[in-house]
């Protein structure tokens, strides 16, 4: 057999675009339509990111007892969390074990942005701990804490074109507590901030959900790993 890469990412491609189109064209109940999404991006998610990280849709607390709204797609690291609680159903995540949050949508809007915008500054508002790392020779000082990444994940746009200037202008935002860092609108391409110019780019293409799918992943690789917990502070 002769390998070719572009062709094991046209299959990659494939399958994601599969997994996403089923949903838009097979469900019809708005409410169906909305939880068949976001179990497409979870599936998709759980089944490409690498095994260190884990997706699922939660809530997420702190120690002081605070809890984010529920949010769609929480990314967070399973090898190096000491605890994640289930309750009726429900998934409860540490903040400290958080590396990305996102909301899902059939289609991207200005509505929509903003309210993602607020579900993700109720995860940055909360409060997170980081203890010294111990070494053979004694210890590191606690780990800085890592940026949370949040965005937004949809199928197709209500603006005309898609990725033009009524979505910048809706991505604008002042707050670091409440900026999409990166999206995907899966039917016309991607956006992600860009922190050295501080401008959002906008990247157009039919593969939309491959190409963001590896942004990511590459977000997360510079994101480094989550700090050492305090467990004490929840106890």
């Amino acid at each position: 057999m002769t390998w070719s890469l572009p062709k094991l990412f046209e299959a990659l491609h494939n399958d994601i675009q599969s997994q996403l189109q089923n949903v838009s064209v097979s469900l019809h109940h708005p409410g169906t339509k909305g939880d068949g999404t976001e179990i497409a991006w979870l599936e998709l998610l759980q089944k490409y990111l690498p095994q260190r990280y884990q997706a699922d849709k939660a809530h997420v607390v702190d120690s002081l007892g605070n809890f984010s709204q529920q949010i769609d797609v929480v990314i967070f690291d399973r090898q190096y969390s000491p605890f994640i609680f289930n309750y009726n159903g429900q998934r409860i995540i540490p903040v400290e074990s958080v590396y990305a949050v996102f909301e899902v949508k059939q289609t991207a809007n200005a509505d929509h942005i903003e309210y993602a915008k607020k579900k993700i500054a109720s995860v940055r508002a909360l409060h997170r701990t980081s203890l010294p790392i111990p070494h053979a020779g004694g210890q590191y000082p606690p780990k800085p804490l890592i940026p949370i990444v949040g965005g937004l994940l949809t199928l197709g746009s209500d603006w005309k074109p898609a990725l033009g200037d009524s979505l910048l202008k809706a991505l604008e935002e002042p707050s670091d507590d409440r900026k999409l860092n990166i999206g995907c609108i899966a039917a016309h391409g991607y956006f992600h901030h860009d922190k050295k110019t501080n401008q959002f780019e906008i990247l157009e293409g039919s593969k939309a959900a491959t190409a963001f799918l590896l942004k990511l992943i590459s977000e997360l690789q510079f994101s480094g790993t989550v700090p050492m917990i305090d467990l004490m502070a929840y106890a």
